[in-house]
């Protein structure tokens, strides 16, 4: 069976560097940070008090009041991304079989805010049961590409993947595969994430896994420096309109790259840290590459999982010099969370994003933040530090990693490479 080929055709984002494309992308070329001290909540107790929160995101901006009030902001974000992204494509919603546009959406939390919320209000009440009625279908992960084709009537295939920060990749994958088989025209697929709560910051607090620079948020995530202490926490969503080659060039949509590969693996080694070898993290590069029938010598840039951990950053890059061998040292490798922070479920989206543009524009967003060399590291890579690159890519790969060993990966390659 001859597979189809998938494209690109719409992006949105919704980020904590910039509320839509154009801004996101200005703000990672320019290399600017999203990172400052938390405003939702009282962090005086808190041994982290700062992450990297949208800004001037308005709910009612983009929904009346009694909606907004049905939605966990994640799925605000979804609806607002895929939104951007839909437009960007210019689909004819009137024309398109939506029978075969579906919405494959990756979350790895869902609704925390809403479920915090209704749990502390109980416990806080005298013990009746007053939850809102609304409280189960604004907090379960799969609600947001329910909400999407509700809104859009896609009748396609419908679900939620979740893999912890490695969730929307999998959507990605996902949404490549249907499409390559033959099951849809379109998918609407990418990633939201609104954990920056109580919650959300005390139990990764817990776990040790937060940077704990109060004194410079904006500097706080620093992939690959030697003084790394952990990730910056964010939120938001990335969108991706894909689509059959075919179908898009049949209505004329602009394609801003091709979907190669996608792969995935696992590391079968550690519920959260990552396998210090990056076996894991090597298989799933060379299970992209195979899926994509391309060899390591095509790939150009590599946006990184890169959190700003001290076990994770050195794992991945050592899986890349075994990957890629001397070529590892041509490769443009950088990380945007230094950035944005780490949007769990959405980065694998965001990210994915951030590959495509910097494809389309030839520069590679930098990894800000860097000031001291971490000897663990190769000196021969090129980690894009400090200082966006100009770069012909032709193709670029994204990695993205989550909690439980879940390892995706995909690749983009401009259509006329």
């Amino acid at each position: 069976m001859e597979l189809k080929r998938v494209v690109v055709t719409g992006l949105g984002a919704l980020t904590p560097i910039g509320n839509n494309i154009q801004e996101y992308w200005d703000a990672l070329v320019s290399g600017k940070s999203g990172c400052a001290p938390i405003t939702y909540f009282d962090t005086e107790k808190f041994k982290t008090k700062f992450a990297c929160e949208l800004k001037n995101f308005n709910a009612e901006d983009h929904f009346d009041r009694k909606e907004a009030r049905k939605l966990d902001r994640f799925a605000q974000y979804a609806l607002v991304s895929s939104d951007e992204a839909i437009q960007d494509a210019g689909i004819n919603l009137d024309e398109v079989d939506k029978f075969r546009v579906g919405v494959i959406w990756g979350a790895g939390i869902g609704g925390l805010e809403t479920f915090q919320d209704e749990v502390i209000n109980f416990a806080e009440g005298d013990g009746t049961p007053r939850f809102n009625p609304f409280f189960i279908p604004k907090m379960i992960a799969d609600i947001a590409p329910g909400n999407i084709s509700i809104k859009h009537g896609f009748m396609g295939p419908n679900y939620t993947t979740v893999s912890a920060c490695a969730s929307s990749a999998n959507a990605m994958i996902d949404a490549l595969n249907y499409i390559r088989l033959g099951h849809c025209d379109v998918i609407v697929t990418g990633g939201s994430e609104a954990a920056v709560t109580i919650a959300g910051m005390g139990g990764f607090n817990a776990m040790h896994a937060l940077s704990t620079r109060n004194d410079s948020p904006e500097t706080a995530s620093r992939p690959f420096d030697a003084t790394r202490d952990g990730f910056v926490l964010g939120e938001g969503a990335g969108a991706l309109i894909l689509e059959e080659y075919e179908h898009a060039k049949k209505r004329g949509a602009k394609i801003y790259a091709e979907v190669v590969g996608g792969g995935m693996s696992s590391d079968a080694y550690h519920m959260t840290a990552p396998h210090p070898d990056g076996i894991g993290v090597e298989r799933v590069m060379l299970n992209t590459l195979r899926d994509a029938n391309m060899s390591p010598n095509e790939v150009d840039a590599i946006n990184t999982h890169g959190t700003s951990t001290p076990l994770g950053d050195v794992a991945e890059l050592k899986a890349i010099v075994n990957v890629f061998g001397e070529h590892a040292k041509d490769i443009n490798i950088n990380s945007t969370k230094s950035m944005t922070g780490h949007l769990l479920g959405a980065a694998g989206a965001i990210e994915a994003i951030a590959s495509i543009l910097a494809m389309k524009h030839g520069i590679v967003p930098p990894t800000i933040n860097h000031t001291t060399v971490d000897e663990n590291i190769d000196p021969s890579l090129n980690l894009t530090l400090n200082k966006a690159q100009k770069r012909d890519i032709k193709v670029a790969m994204s990695n993205t990693f989550g909690f439980g060993g879940h390892n995706a990966c995909v690749l983009f390659k401009k259509l006329d490479a």
